[in-house]
C-alpha cells in the first residue's frame, strides 16, 4: 500500500511540475504575459511549486525506506 501510495503521490507531483514546465513556455510566448510585473510572475512559479511540494514531499517521506517503505532490495 505505501509503494502505491507513494508511485501515486510522485505521478500527481509530475503532473504538475509538467503543466507548469510547458505552462512557463507557452506563456512567454504571449505578450500580454510580459506586462505583468516581477512580483506577480514571483507569486505565481511559488504557487506552482507549493502544489508541486504539497504532494512530492509526502511521497518521499513515505517512500522513504528508514521509515518503513518499500525496499528494492527484499532486506
Amino acid at each position: 500500500m505505501k509503494a502505491f501510495l507513494t508511485i501515486l503521490l510522485l505521478i500527481i507531483s509530475n503532473i504538475f511540475m509538467t503543466l507548469a514546465w510547458y505552462g512557463h513556455l507557452k506563456l512567454a510566448e504571449f505578450k500580454w504575459f510580459a506586462k505583468f510585473g516581477l512580483f506577480s510572475n514571483t507569486a505565481q512559479l511559488g504557487h506552482s511549486a507549493l502544489r508541486i511540494h504539497i504532494f512530492q514531499v509526502p511521497a518521499n517521506k513515505i517512500g522513504f525506506a528508514g521509515n518503513g517503505g518499500p525496499t528494492i532490495y527484499g532486506n
